[in-house]
């Protein structure tokens, strides 16, 4: 099977923390160059110490941006671009808070739409003519299994979710002649800052403890048990390689059997 990234160049966003971080770290030990992107300088720096290098000419880098300030995104990320040409983008953006949809204001929907979906088409117009160029690409969406079953109290979320999910579909069908993949990867519950502030905010609306709010969410999942962030980074990895060369427009769950659907 061949994973190997070498002489790939890999963007990752939301590196600093949870998913974004530990994809950072599995496609670097695949030989990957990464760049990582976030708003934290210093958290980024302390991720570009960490992750592995498993050649000389391996290289990594990170980059300062919010995924809300479109005309500075564009710019960095065409900077990185035009420095090295990018081959993998994992999109990679903490979700919108929780509530019902119905309860939601017309500017949480907007802001949500333009941190996920309106940035991600930004980025992808900034590094497609690298991919084309290269006749490799492979566009990772992180998102949620919201696509194939919404989650209660997750209006704004649910939504914008599965409109992300809606575009990956359409461009996989655009881009796959170009030798450019474009999946979706759909974690479960998974120790990350996002979970924390969901089981917050189950805590705050019900008056239960964390444990049993935890152990209430588990009750759906096969495997009883929350995910490591790694976990989802395999999978990431994986349609990243070369070795995911014939696997386009899909929605992967990870997520311990919870959903439901096929």
């Amino acid at each position: 099977m061949d994973l190997n990234l070498s002489g790939r160049h890999a963007l990752v966003c939301g590196a600093s923390q949870g998913i974004g971080r530990a994809a950072a770290h599995e496609l670097a030990a695949l030989g990957a160059d990464v760049t990582l992107l976030a708003r934290s300088a210093p958290a980024l720096e302390q991720v570009i110490a960490s992750l592995p290098r498993v050649s000389e000419n391996q290289r990594h880098g990170h980059v300062v941006a919010d995924m809300s300030e479109h005309a500075s995104l564009r710019a960095q990320v065409e900077a990185v671009a035009n420095g090295s040409a990018v081959h993998i983008l994992i999109n990679n953006t903490g979700g919108p808070p929780g509530g019902p949809a119905h309860e939601a204001s017309l500017e949480a929907f907007q802001l949500a739409f333009n941190q996920h979906l309106a940035a991600a088409q930004v980025i992808v117009q900034a590094i497609l003519p690298g991919m084309q160029g290269a006749g490799y690409g492979r566009i990772v969406n992180v998102i949620s299994t919201s696509v194939k079953e919404p989650i209660r109290n997750l209006g704004v979320s649910n939504t914008i979710r599965g409109a992300v999910a809606s575009w990956a579909k359409t461009l996989a069908t655009e881009l796959g002649p170009y030798g450019i993949t474009v999946n979706n990867v759909l974690p479960g519950y998974t120790r990350t800052q996002r979970l924390e502030q969901i089981l917050a905010e189950r805590v705050a609306a019900t008056g239960e403890s964390i444990d049993v709010v935890a152990q209430r969410m588990l009750v759906s999942v096969p495997m009883q048990r929350f995910a490591e962030a790694n976990e989802i980074a395999a999978a990431i990895a994986f349609l990243a390689s070369p070795a995911a060369g014939y696997i386009n427009g899909i929605n992967l769950p990870v997520d311990g059997g919870r959903t439901q659907s096929l």
